[in-house]
């Protein structure tokens, strides 16, 4: 008889530690960590604000104010020269063209669709005609369209004094 409750006792531990493993299994992958490719200025993903909480803030902004910001948002489009400057979006298909300080820093050219947390200072602009046609030029639009930029443009900007790439 003592065999008997030694071997339940037995399978009964066994058990026990198989579950125990799978629930530690579980829960690291409910904790895995975001990781992030890190360019310019090491920074963190602390108190970012969400793009669409950004734009409430960029709405609000005349042409000259600035603010101090670190923000979460998916990149729209690189510059495909040198990976010098990337438009994010906001939200209801508005963007914040992101340039990177003193270009200190480029990103890559293929990043599209991914998440980024950038930090800096944004800003409200009205972007001259020639440097339109600039950014036009460098996103491989054709000449027919850079030759319809006859205005110009307040935009959203933003300069990143450091961006994280999330990895995936």
């Amino acid at each position: 008889m003592k065999n008997f409750l030694a071997l339940i006792l037995v399978v009964s531990l066994a058990f026990s530690c198989k579950s125990n493993d799978k629930d530690k299994e579980a829960s690291a992958q409910d904790t895995k960590e975001i990781t992030y490719a890190s360019f310019g200025m090491e920074i963190n993903d602390a108190d970012a604000l969400a793009a669409n909480r950004m734009a409430e803030h960029y709405k609000s902004m005349k042409v000259g104010d600035t603010v101090n910001s670190k923000m979460i948002a998916i990149v729209d489009e690189v510059c495909q020269a040198k990976g010098c400057w990337m438009k994010v979006s906001l939200e209801n298909g508005e963007q914040a063209m992101v340039k990177f300080k003193d270009y200190g820093f480029f990103m890559p050219k293929d990043i599209a669709g991914k998440q980024v947390v950038i930090n800096g200072m944004a800003y409200v602009n009205e972007v001259p005609v020639d440097e339109l046609r600039h950014y036009a030029e460098d996103a491989g639009d054709s000449p027919e369209e850079i030759a319809k930029i006859t205005e110009p443009k307040k935009t959203f900007s933003f300069e990143a004094d450091g961006v994280l790439l999330k990895e995936e």
